[in-house]
């Protein structure tokens, strides 16, 4: 379908509806495809979809298309619609989610013609709630600028920029990817658009109907295979729990949000901060004198919470008051309701996961061959090497996670040089460049280029950027800029 097809179709009164059809098409064909819970039409134990299928495709990971990168988009051009709000080729509709720091908008793509979940990061509000915004104090605040520019508003946008170059490495059946980020140093929202979940978290908590020990099965390996990729790329994801475990139309579950995670060096990470959910969190982070603990120890006892709400669906620690909630994870122990009824092989496995001493906890190794999982060794996990492939973020690639196009009156120039294969300036004439000076666009000679050395202290979202020019005329193929840098140093 052409742009102009899809434009002329928007302007038809009996179309005007088109996204909310596609989208409710959409979920009913995934839910004829996979059923909840991963179950298919007809008898739930011969038409469900093996394990061991979803294994062979692991194995043969070395024939498969490798992932695309992220785009990486730095030049936004946000329109009101009628039904929606226009960001460059994606129409945002409704939402459906929110976080700390934003919503999640369903946005479809005009030029794939593909829904994706936007996430959408307010810059300010990342900034006001670290203190950016309040006034310096008279005494020190000279000395702490010249050695610390920005020190509050860097911190909270780094984390999100963090999380943005982890994604971006990450390709795995069990961990959502993500597609695109947008970022324009001019506008407050930081946009990432993920392949879209249609089916949503794998469960809600609590609830009356939790999963049978077959349906737990199915989605807890899916979480294994998972956290294994993480922790073989020396990532510890800190907030495993139901809401972050999303359902693709295949009916497996893919790893989400990545806000609070942690990289780490050697063989495990050795961690000292609080984050996550408190109900999911384990008891060696309630201590009282700040002690360091396994950050893979973390992730387990995460799972096994999970796994516990799989078959329970609740919490097996759970009070209002997080005081009382803590001291019950530190010293309560773990208790199985009498119903439903569970085999004594989950409850020894629930049991191990839940072990209140990081030391003596289960591992993901070892939960990977416990007879639960493997259904008696019948359906034993992929090796690690058949599923896992070599990554490394570096520090380099965390700050070019979005990379920063100056203006657009740079690419302007770069894209007419690199044309006219001529690094003089295009928009002077011979013999009247100090008449013509003026009609370089965005004050080409006034300072721009400049710009192409800013500061590397500052953060790329907070560095001046030239607004003069129009802004209806966006370059889609930005490459060249690159080519551009490496003339010039």
């Amino acid at each position: 379908m052409s742009t102009d097809t899809v434009c002329r179709a928007e302007l038809d009164s009996e179309h005007h509806g088109e996204l909310a059809d596609l989208v409710a098409a959409m979920n009913v064909a995934a839910n004829r495809m996979t059923p909840p819970n991963g179950f298919r039409s007809g008898p739930p134990r011969t038409a469900r979809p093996r394990l061991s299928d979803r294994k062979m495709s692991l194995q043969e990971r070395g024939s498969r298309v490798a992932r695309q990168p992220t785009i990486e988009t730095k030049r936004v051009s946000i329109t009101d619609a009628d039904d929606c709000v226009r960001l460059n080729q994606y129409k945002l509709k409704n939402e459906i989610g929110k976080g700390s720091y934003g919503v999640v908008k369903l946005a479809y793509n005009e030029d794939s013609e593909q829904y994706y979940a936007m996430k959408v990061v307010s810059k300010k509000k990342l900034m006001k709630q670290c203190g950016f915004f309040r006034r310096l104090s008279a005494q020190g605040s000279n000395s702490q600028q010249q050695h610390d520019p920005f020190p509050k508003a860097t911190l909270p946008l780094e984390k999100v920029y963090k999380e943005i170059a982890i994604l971006k490495k990450l390709d795995h059946h069990n961990v959502v990817k993500l597609v695109e980020v947008l970022d324009d140093p001019v506008e407050d929202g930081l946009h990432m658009a993920f392949e879209l979940m249609s089916r949503g978290p794998v469960m809600e908590v609590p609830t009356d109907d939790p999963f049978t020990e077959e349906q737990a099965r199915f989605y807890f390996r899916d979480i294994i295979l998972g956290i294994e990729y993480l922790h073989y790329h020396k990532i510890i994801h800190r907030d495993i729990k139901p809401s972050n475990l999303l359902l693709g139309d295949d009916g497996h579950v893919k790893i989400a949000d990545f806000g609070v995670s942690n990289e780490f060096e050697g063989a495990d990470a050795l961690l000292s901060s609080t984050a996550g959910t408190p109900a999911f969190m384990a008891p060696e982070m309630m201590t009282e004198h700040e002690l360091s603990f396994s950050g893979k120890a973390l992730d387990v006892w995460a799972m096994g919470v999970t796994l516990y709400c799989f078959v329970f669906g609740k919490c097996p620690f759970y009070d209002e008051y997080v005081v009382s909630l803590h001291n019950k994870i530190k010293s309560k122990p773990v208790e199985f309701p009498e119903t439903p009824l569970i085999s004594n092989e989950l409850k020894e496995l629930i049991g191990q996961m839940l072990d209140k001493n990081p030391g003596t906890r289960i591992t993901i190794p070892e939960v990977k061959v416990h007879p639960w999982v493997t259904e008696n060794g019948l359906n034993p996990l992929p090796l690690e090497e058949e599923h896992c492939t070599a990554v490394e973020v570096t520090e380099e690639e965390v700050q070019n996670s979005v990379k920063l196009i100056p203006s657009l009156s740079a690419v302007i120039l770069v894209k007419s040089m690199l044309r006219k294969r001529s690094f003089s300036n295009p928009f002077e004439c011979q013999g009247r460049r100090a008449e013509r000076s003026m009609s370089a666009p965005g004050g080409l000679l006034t300072g721009s280029w400049g710009l192409l050395g800013s500061s590397p202290l500052l953060h790329p979202s907070l560095r001046k950027v030239s607004n003069e020019g129009s802004r209806d005329g966006e370059l889609e193929d930005l490459y060249e800029v690159d080519t551009f840098t490496e003339c010039t140093d």
